[in-house]
């Protein structure tokens, strides 16, 4: 079987991991015979060929899309929300090939192109609200790491092109192959969780640098008393006057706010240690197994055992 030709199309200002995270995940079964035959071939192309500038100033020199052939997976890596040629190359190049993804705000470059509507898809969690305005039909889901429906493939924030191209090589060469480049690039193959994961406190520290230090002190000190009149105290704030400014603030009530990042610790106890859900619950602060299981049901929609049982490291 010759080997499959995965093609990245690049543009001025593309993100340098967007293309060389995905671009290692797939040079790892040739470099060390993780499959044999060889499965894949790669190739770095652009509208007009010749040295592509990336966003950090290093150059890619590229072949010229119209003249690559035998093309099986074609990505669009991220770097600009719109690059016009790309999206209106894809619409012609949808049908001759056989998946067709995106790192992080290519799939925003799709959306132009029409080629995701009605489709599930994400992107980078800051640009979901942008993707879902390119194309109202799409189903956008600002959690996931990944997603794939059909010959459509569409990722998360940069790195999460890693996470991707894991995925491709998965489905193609079957999970020890997957299994095998991971642990050599020392990633997770499954990540544990969603984007939601990484930007609970982040984006409630971003939203007012007033209560930034405070939300950091919360992520570190989850099982602390964490009640309104005592985080008031720790601002030098009456409750009430604490309560207001910080939904005026972060856009949460103190309280939700407390159980996203208690919840935030519970999964990274649940995927990083083997420590029992009891005490998961208690270092959590969410005092209980039940209690533990009621809110990442609710957030996560998984129970505490099926969660680890996912996206363990253990």
């Amino acid at each position: 079987m010759k080997p499959r030709h995965v093609v990245f199309v690049l543009y001025p200002d593309v993100n340098v991991l967007d293309v060389a995270g995905p671009l290692e995940v797939f040079s790892q079964p040739v470099r060390n015979g993780f499959a044999v035959p060889v499965p894949y071939r790669t190739t770095l192309a652009s509208i007009a060929g010749g040295l592509v500038r990336s966003s950090a100033g290093a150059e890619f020199a590229t072949v010229p899309l119209a003249s690559v052939t035998d093309i099986d997976t074609l990505i669009v890596p991220g770097g600009q929300p719109s690059a016009p040629a790309v999206s209106a190359a894809l619409r012609d190049w949808q049908p001759r090939v056989r998946r067709l993804a995106s790192v992080c705000t290519g799939a925003l470059i799709l959306a132009a192109a029409g080629v995701l509507a009605g489709r599930r898809a994400t992107t980078h969690w800051q640009y979901a609200a942008q993707l879902q305005a390119i194309d109202p039909s799409i189903t956008v889901d600002t959690d996931a790491i990944y997603i794939n429906d059909g010959m459509l493939w569409t990722s998360a924030g940069i790195s999460a092109g890693i996470d991707l191209a894991l995925a491709l090589v998965e489905a193609d060469l079957g999970h020890a192959v997957a299994m095998r480049i991971a642990k050599q690039m020392v990633v997770f193959l499954k990540r544990p969780g969603g984007q939601s994961q990484f930007s609970a406190a982040l984006a409630a520290q971003s939203r007012n640098a007033g209560f930034a230090e405070l939300i950091a002190w919360i992520a570190a000190h989850p099982d602390a008393d964490l009640r309104v009149d005592v985080l008031a105290e720790r601002m030098n704030m009456s409750p009430r006057s604490f309560a207001r400014h910080f939904v005026a603030a972060t856009g949460q009530t103190p309280a939700a706010a407390v159980e996203a990042l208690r919840l935030d610790a519970a999964c990274h106890l649940l995927t990083d240690t083997a420590l029992p859900l009891k005490r998961v619950a208690l270092d959590a602060g969410l005092g209980d197994t039940q209690t533990l299981r009621r809110v990442l049901l609710r957030h996560r929609g998984v129970n505490p055992q099926d969660y680890r049982a996912r996206f363990g490291s253990h």
